[in-house]
């Protein structure tokens, strides 16, 4: 797949790519995490600390797996699971809980009112939207004040890491080889580690939050420092 991050026809490119991955996309991700972004999902509802009552977004929900994990951390929460790729939530209704809630929506046209949700997290979308600044700007939006904002996504590996030449080699070359094997779909899993390649680093995404008004932002890397976690603040 072309990764002309700047195409008018991203979004239709990204939604028909996630759609016919969609069946195998989750055991895809245990195996190129070596099984860490189970801990990730699991650290991000950590850190929006979620209360009895509160209501979450899980933006670019995918199958769901942050949204769940948000229900298994507070049963009493609503958690809204929200993508614009039917395949991919039908991928993940099966394993459907209570408080679970699943809406059509695009990261750059949210269709909520201002202020409707305690907590806004995001797993492996920020890389794929066309608008990065507007899609931040409509979290900020949706998110009520004194909020918590999360995300997960890939970064760069680090230019002076000694790793770095097997971390290339890794995603260049491993990871296609994965995709083809298991979903039949090497081009999405060309695509998918060229966007990551191609993203902000840690620090340039960190001062895109800050600049939508977040505070308090803070951000740690895993996996090499191919992965990081930015976490964030709405003041009020």
């Amino acid at each position: 797949m072309r990764n002309d991050l700047s195409s008018s026809d991203k979004a239709s490119r990204v939604r028909g790519m996630f759609s016919r991955i969609a069946p195998r996309y989750d055991l895809m991700n245990r195996l190129m995490t070596a099984g860490q972004d189970v801990r990730w999902r699991k650290e991000i509802i950590r850190l929006v600390r979620l209360q009895p009552g509160a209501r979450l977004l899980d933006l670019g929900a995918g199958t769901g797996d942050i949204a769940r994990e948000a229900l298994r951390q507070q049963p009493e929460c609503l958690s809204v699971a929200a993508d614009f790729t039917l395949g991919m939530m039908l991928a993940g209704q099966p394993r459907h809980l209570r408080g679970l809630v699943w809406c059509a929506a695009d990261a750059l046209n949210l269709p909520y009112p201002d202020e409707t949700f305690d907590a806004v997290v995001s797993g492996f979308l920020l890389r794929n939207v066309a608008d990065l600044p507007r899609a931040i700007a409509e979290q900020y939006r949706v998110l009520k004040p004194g909020g918590r904002w999360a995300a997960l996504d890939t970064t760069p590996p680090p230019q002076r890491s000694p790793l770095s030449p097997f971390i290339r080699f890794h995603m260049r070359q491993i990871i296609p080889l994965l995709g083809q094997i298991i979903t039949g779909e090497r081009d999405a899993y060309v695509y998918l580690p060229a966007s990551s390649e191609n993203f902000l680093r840690a620090e340039s995404l960190a001062q895109t939050i800050e600049a939508a008004g977040f505070r308090q932002v803070t951000f740690r890397r895993y996996l090499f420092g191919v992965v990081a976690i930015h976490q964030a603040v709405k003041p009020g």
